[in-house]
Order: C-alpha cells, then structure tokens, then sequence
C-alpha cells in the first residue's frame, strides 16, 4: 500500500498535497505504467485521510492524464515517456534585462505631470458616479472606434475650443498615439511613402521602420516643412505637427499651410496626418486653427492625446477620419477590440461633457506659464545668460537654450550625468544628417517642475555650464 506523510505540507490542501505525491512518485518512474492505485476507501484509511479527500486527488490526476479507470475494476497509472534532458551544448544568451531606471535631480527630458495638479478628487467623483451609473454598460464591449458618449463628447470639445466641426463616427479612441499611427498605415496602406519631419520625435521613425514602410525625413525651414523638398520626395502621407514642432518650437505657418493642403490635394491617395499632441498649452496669443478645420478636400488625418493636458500615464488619445475613408476603415479594420477600458472611456466623457476639463485646463495653463516665466526670468538673471540664446518659448512645455561653448555635444551630456540632470539636445532630434546641425542647444522640459525647484534647477545649469570649455 502506498503510503505518504501529511506533515509540513505548507498552504496546499490535503488532496492537492496528495495529487502532487502521486504525480511525482508517476513522473519519477517509482509508479509504472499499468500499475493500480488502492481503492479510494482502503487508501483513505491507510491514510487516515477522508475518502473525498482521495477522490479529489484522484480526479485531479486523471483530468490531467496520469491516471485512468475502468468500470468496477480501479485507477491504473497511465504510461508516460517523459522526454529526457539533453544539456545543450552552446551557452544560451541571457534573457535582454530592462534598462534600471535612474532618479535624476532634475530631468528637463521626460513629460511628467505633478501629482498635486491632476484632479484626483475629481477623477474619483466621476469614477463613483460611472460605476454607479454605468454598471451595465460597463461590462459591454464597445465599438472599434470606442464609446459614443465620449466620442460626443470630444466632438463637442473640439468644436469649442478648436473650431473643428466633427461627428462622432469620425472620432476613434485609442491607447495612445503610438497604436493610432500603427491602425493608419494599416488604412492607408504598407506600400505607401510617409514623410516625417527632421528633427523630428525620434520614436516615430521607430515605429515606421518597425512597420517596415519606407519614410523620408524632411529638413524645415523657419515656416515649417520644406513644401519644396516634399514636393520631390515621392511621399504620399505627410506627418507634421505645424501647431508646435517638437523639438524646435516651430508654428507652421499659415501661408505654408494652405502649401500643404494644396500639395495633399494634387494627387489621389496623398494625406496629412496632423498630430496636435500639446495644442491646448500654447501660453501666448490665440491657439493656432488646426489643419484640419481649413481642410476642404478632407485630406487631413488629425490626431491629438489627453497624455499631455492630464498625465502621461492616461493612455488615451483619438484621431479624426476623414469621412470617405470610414467605410474603408470600419470594413477593414472593425475587427480590433477598442485598446482603452470603458471605465477610463466612460469617466473621461463626464470630465469633458461636465466641463472639468475646460477648468482644468485653464488652471494648468496658468500653472505652466507661472513656471515658464519663472524658470526664463531666473536663467536670464543667472550668470551664463550672457552666454545663452532661448526661443521656442511661446508654445507647448519646453523651450531651447543654445549655449556658446567649444565644447561637443557629447562632453556636455556627459556633464550633465555627472551631474545628475537628465537633458537631451537637439543634435539627438535629428533622423537624418543634414548640412548643419545646430550644436549645444539643450531642450528644456519644465512640465514636471515646481516653482520651489527653479533655484535648484538654475544652480544644476550653471555647474554645467561652468564645466564647458
């Protein structure tokens, strides 16, 4: 009679206790093939264990295979080759270990939201409120293109603050804009050619190229896109961000977009996609009207976040089709799941429609420019202002500083790790070489900064700069 011990057997159960006994004791070869288990009354006495106990044991041994009955005769082992161990003569490669990440002091790199300015209190509110609300249809799965009531609710947003005239169907919701660029080149097609701007976003080419597209980089000139270089670059899809070039600070300007519009219009298939990430903290003067609300040939492929005006870590952002191309998009591609939860879906369309955002977006304006003018005006009485040039200052969160310095780009990044700053410089922007590349000019992101840090941050910048040859 088999026989095991029932002590020190930690958290597991009795019968998975016994399941594991058996199926080791199979495994081992200690229990053949063909051999018969005792009855579940005599092995439970033997035991001294409760009959279901062993009946579950059983049952769970023979769901799995190693064991098998046959009718008023018992549980017999089932035969099992385990395959054997063959050291591998070659050392594997270990497993890519994820980059450890580094507090820096400072970090003028990374868009980051201060915890004290997202609306916690409210968000919760509403969260309560959906849940309350919205229990059934919560557990519905929601269209591709995501939940109507957001997608009203965003069309009614865009037409007040963006004069943008917008229906719902045209609206898709996605997580993030990196999954939206992946869903249009899927729509407009693999073998299309895209333009990107150089400097440009360095992930975007990465996504390109990791769609295995071809893509040209296109220089800029002081209005935006060089429409000439375009013009010959065989390009169909042109990918800009004329309201704030990241990273120079660029506003496309007006004459150069009527350019493109006229240049999307020449040719059947040509697009632009205009990504209007940080549209809303433009600090000084009007917003600039999209692209899009000056599009008569619907032509233009606008895509915007809520990453930048609520948290980085709020992976919603939408896009807005044309019209003629959302039978093409729903035929072909219906069959993706909407990548943002109802929850957040839900929640964020009471923000908007119950005019959260529109408050939130006003203090957060006010808090950046209260930054801005700080952290300028304090660079500007510092000691190296004398040395420096700052511009791109009017829209979004960052601003440049050129620095005279006959040092490389490479000793002052090293610098600044020394340190502990995290900085990045335009030289790192750019996709392709070009004639002139603009040296020692740092990108200054400030969104994650308090007013209580400038000094500090002024002082990490001049231990910098008087490193510099």
């Amino acid at each position: 009679m088999l026989t095991y011990s029932f002590t020190n057997i930690g958290s597991d159960s009795l019968y998975i206790h016994l399941y594991k006994c058996i199926k080791n004791d199979i495994l081992s070869g200690n229990l053949a093939a063909g051999t018969k288990l005792p009855s579940k009354r005599s092995f439970a006495k033997n035991l001294g264990i409760s009959t279901i106990t062993v009946e579950n044991a059983y049952a769970q041994l023979q769901s799995e295979g190693y064991i098998y009955s046959m009718p008023k005769k018992g549980f017999y082992i089932t035969k099992i080759d385990p395959p054997l161990y063959t050291p591998r003569s070659t050392p594997q490669p270990e497993a890519p270990k994820t980059a450890a990440k580094r507090d820096y002091l400072l970090d003028f790199v990374n868009n980051k939201t201060n915890p004290d300015n997202f609306p916690f209190s409210i968000w919760a509110k509403l969260i309560r409120e959906t849940i309350s609300d919205k229990s059934e249809e919560l557990m519905m799965t929601p269209p591709c293109g995501g939940i109507m009531e957001l997608r009203r609710a965003i069309c009614s947003h865009l037409k007040a603050f963006r004069n943008m005239e917008v229906e719902p169907e045209q609206v898709i919701i996605g997580a993030g804009t990196e999954y939206l660029y992946g869903l249009i080149i899927q729509l407009l097609g693999f073998r299309k050619t895209y333009a990107i701007e150089n400097p440009s976003y360095q992930k975007l080419a990465q996504i390109y190229k990791s769609y295995q597209v071809t893509y040209h980089a296109i220089p800029l000139d002081s209005d935006g896109i060089d429409i000439n270089v375009l013009e010959n670059c065989a390009a169909q899809i042109a990918h800009i961000t004329p309201s704030h070039h990241y990273p120079t600070g660029i506003v496309t300007s007006i004459s150069r977009r009527y350019e493109l519009l006229a240049w999307a219009s020449r040719e059947e298939g040509r697009y632009i996609l205009e990504d209007d990430y940080d549209s809303e903290f433009r600090l000084s003067g009007q917003p600039i009207p999209t692209l899009q609300s000056i599009d008569q040939s619907e032509k233009v492929i606008y895509i915007n976040t809520f990453a930048k005006s609520l948290s980085r870590t709020v992976r919603l952002s939408y896009m807005i089709l044309p019209k003629h191309l959302l039978d093409t998009f729903y035929s072909q591609l219906d069959f993706y799941s909407c990548t943002v939860s109802n929850f957040e879906q839900y929640t964020l369309a009471r923000f908007l429609s119950d005019g959260y955002f529109e408050k939130h977006i006003n203090r957060m304006r006010t808090h950046y420019k209260n930054i801005r003018d700080s952290f300028l005006k304090a660079i500007r009485k510092s000691s190296f202002a004398n040395r420096t040039r700052i511009y791109g200052e009017d829209a979004g969160l960052h601003f440049l500083i050129n620095i005279e310095t006959g040092s490389t780009d490479e000793e002052l990044l090293q610098i600044a790790q020394k340190h502990n700053v995290h900085i990045s410089l335009l030289s790192q922007y750019y996709i392709e070489p070009l004639g002139t590349i603009p040296d020692h000019t740092l990108l200054v992101n400030y969104s994650g900064l308090s007013l209580e840090q400038i000094p500090t941050a002024v002082g990490l910048l001049t231990d910098i700069f008087n490193e510099l040859s």
